[in-house]
């Protein structure tokens, strides 16, 4: 946005006049092309807020999916993967908004000008600006449907009711569920998973869409519980690829999926329809009703979709708000519907049923941070999730009330604190924020940063600051570091590493574990008698445990039984699995066929769950390193010239390892003069040849498995 133009949202005003040039930048793509646009055609380029909801909605137009990209072995030619093109996707903006969605209202808007997208490509994908999606680009042909490889999935028979978990169930991440009746789909949440050691290179993984793609003529809606990423990571790319249905939830998870959106301007808008705790909406001839929940996020809900034989209950991400085991009145009215309902199935979260007793209430949090708050004398930083929204707005609270000034340093703070005020769950003083690079103007006592990075991410801010490499800031002794946030498990080296860097400058640093102190982290999930409680209070007649690996699922099982659950009644899924009730309610069963449920990758502009070549070639590149041999062969005869060149990486060095060379050159030899009576020469048949006879060679030399890389040159 140009700096002389009015900043979209109000944290943007605040700062106007604290951002530099350079922080307006938008690495990736134009920051205007997303305001001269409508972000929804159905609405008018707003979503609709829906109190009361009776219409149907029907499904978007299909569009073509996206083809996955499919790398060949590294001595073949690889094709880049094709995309649709934009126009496929788009709406008209007069077409009417859906039924069923009066009452609609402005709501949310465009990002400030200040923040950037909460994901942008590796420094090495992109140089400077990102390259033009091929969408985008004229005479891109659309791709053709996905072949389908597996066995055909037949539809539901009447009155059947399916559940397919398509994601979160084998892992804490990337949740979505699609749920099945009649010609009706509806899919719950899309989110992401990061990438770990098992996929080297990759950006992130979304759910895996086949089998929504090949039914998106009947999916009626998308709806999302709450605005964390392992729920809406995977909104932009899963959207486009099922047809753009309309998006239900909450303002502010809405207000979240929008600002997520602008990363994408490739990818049609979205299409949002704002909906409250008590809303009922139909779409197709599913009815759809939501209740609150309490989470570490404003303006999360359950989901309930009515059946003639009782109601399917997710309440998404919970835990209750209690103090000592004794539940609230608010918690116990939102809850209360299910005093007079029948539940015919439940599906809940399973990421603490290994912690006993209820989750630490989040008002502990509240009064032990303010408690150290004012206790501390000098700068203060709070390293938290930047989606704990809820903490964030106490802290900023208790800054403003005790004359602090508050930085936020990390663009998802910034980001994140700005919808929250967009979304008018906080309404701060102007002058109670200020630049990182004016702390030094103001006494120690009065700083309070919140940066990101508890985790010990490599460029979070807190990281580059314990590693000295921040631009902007340098922390001095006697600044007392607040890590706010639990260790997620695979975290634990990098911050430990962290912390050995903080500890170095000469800060005081306060953690969950840290003996003696106050709470400053709760988590935002159930613990087991949050469970108990919700078990009881549904009573349900089958259950299906999610968010959470095997391991966890199993132990969610196990209480369900516990507190009478019928082990017929009960099934851990794995992603991908197809769970159907029979037509009378009577019976829950797990259909023998499964829904793809590979890896949706998401890499650099790639997306697609073929990838497995590529991300074993790295595996292969990281463990063991390449050996490429160069040959200039004779076309017609298939002998050799002259002596092969050899490059290595990451295998062997070269120069104390001539013999080994000098043998790799002698097996290429062989391994031509083995073939030379072909006229002419195959080099196809030559490339695999010499591949396979190095491959063997240098395993018995050496005990490892380089990964090979023939070149053949005709001449």
């Amino acid at each position: 946005m140009p700096r002389s133009q009015k900043p979209r949202s109000p944290l943007g005003a605040i700062l106007q006049s604290l951002t530099n040039d350079n922080s307006q930048k938008r690495q990736g793509g134009n920051p205007n092309h997303h305001h001269n646009r409508p972000h929804t055609p159905r609405t008018g380029g707003v979503p609709a807020r829906v109190p009361h909801t009776h219409g149907t909605h029907h499904a978007a137009t299909p569009t073509g999916g996206i083809a996955a990209n499919a790398s060949a072995p590294a001595s073949s030619t690889t094709t880049p993967s094709a995309r649709p093109q934009n126009h496929q996707h788009r709406r008209n903006n007069n077409q009417k908004r859906p039924h069923g969605s009066h009452g609609a209202r402005p709501a949310g808007g465009a990002p400030s000008r200040f923040s950037r997208p909460s994901f942008q490509y590796p420094e090495h994908k992109r140089r400077g600006k990102a390259p033009a999606h091929p969408s985008t680009q004229e005479g891109h042909k659309a791709p053709a449907p996905r072949k389908r490889t597996g066995p055909i999935i037949p539809p539901p028979a009447p009155g059947v009711i399916r559940i397919i978990p398509l994601g979160g169930v084998e892992e804490i991440g990337k949740n979505m569920t699609a749920i099945e009746i009649g010609d009706d789909i509806i899919v719950i949440d899309a989110g992401m998973a990061f990438a770990n050691e098992d996929t080297p290179g990759i950006d992130y993984v979304i759910p895996n869409t086949t089998y929504l793609e090949e039914r998106k003529d009947k999916i009626r809606a998308m709806f999302v519980t709450h605005g964390h990423l392992d729920h809406i990571g995977g909104i932009p790319l899963v959207m486009s690829r099922i047809g753009n249905p309309p998006l239900y939830s909450r303002n502010l998870s809405i207000l979240m999926m929008k600002k997520r959106q602008t990363e994408f301007p490739h990818l049609p808008p979205l299409n949002p329809i704002i909906v409250e705790n008590d809303s009922v909406v139909t779409v197709g001839a599913m009815r759809i009703r939501f209740f609150g929940v309490t989470h570490t996020i404003p303006d999360s809900m359950g989901i309930i979709v009515e059946t003639p034989h009782g109601w399917i209950v997710t309440p998404g991400d919970y835990k209750l708000d209690q103090v000592d085991g004794i539940v609230t009145d608010s918690e116990e009215k939102a809850y209360s519907i299910f005093d007079k309902n029948k539940t015919l199935l439940l599906l809940t979260d399973s990421t603490n049923i290994e912690n006993e007793g209820y989750s630490l209430p989040e008002i502990k949090v509240h009064q032990g941070l303010e408690t150290i708050i004012k206790r501390i004398r000098g700068r203060m930083i709070i390293a938290a999730f930047a989606s704990h929204i809820t903490r964030l707005m106490k802290v900023i609270q208790v800054a403003e009330e005790l004359g602090k000034k508050v930085v936020l340093e990390g663009r998802s703070m910034k980001g994140n604190i700005e919808i929250a005020i967009e979304a008018g769950l906080i309404k701060p003083k102007k002058e109670t924020f200020i630049n990182i690079e004016e702390v030094d103007n103001y006494p120690p006592d009065r700083i309070l940063i919140l940066m990101t990075g508890a985790q010990g991410e490599e460029f979070a801010a807190l990281n580059r600051a314990a590693t000295k490499t921040h631009k902007k800031f340098q922390l001095k002794k006697g600044d007392t570091i607040v890590l706010s946030a639990s260790i997620i498990p695979g975290n634990e080296r990098a911050v430990e590493r962290m912390k050995d860097g903080l500890a170095r400058q000469g800060v005081k640093i306060i953690s969950y574990r840290t003996p003696g102190e106050e709470y400053v982290h709760a988590t935002g999930h159930g613990n087991k008698d949050d469970v108990r409680w919700l078990h009881r209070k549904t009573n349900p007649k089958f259950f299906i445990p999610i968010h959470g690996n095997h391991y966890r699922l199993q132990l969610h099982k196990e209480l369900a039984m516990e507190l009478g659950m019928p082990e017929a009644n009960a099934i851990v899924p794995d992603n991908g699995s197809i769970i159907e009730i029979s037509a009378d309610g009577q019976k829950m069963v797990v259909r023998k066929e499964k829904a793809p449920s590979g890896l949706m990758m998401v890499d650099g502009f790639s997306v697609g769950d073929e990838q497995e070549v590529v991300i074993r070639d790295r595996q292969m590149l990281a463990q063991d390193g390449m050996f490429v041999i160069v040959a200039s062969v004779d076309q017609k005869t298939g002998k050799l010239k002259k002596s092969p060149d050899i490059i290595s990486r990451g295998f062997v060095y070269l120069k104390e390892s001539q013999d080994l060379l000098h043998e790799a050159r002698q097996i290429v030899k062989q391994s031509l003069e083995e073939n030379s009576g072909m006229q002419p020469a195959n080099f196809e048949v030559l490339r695999t040849q010499i591949g396979d006879n190095l491959s063997k060679f240098l395993f018995q030399k050496t005990a490892k498995r380089p990964l090979v890389i023939p070149v053949l040159l005709a001449v």
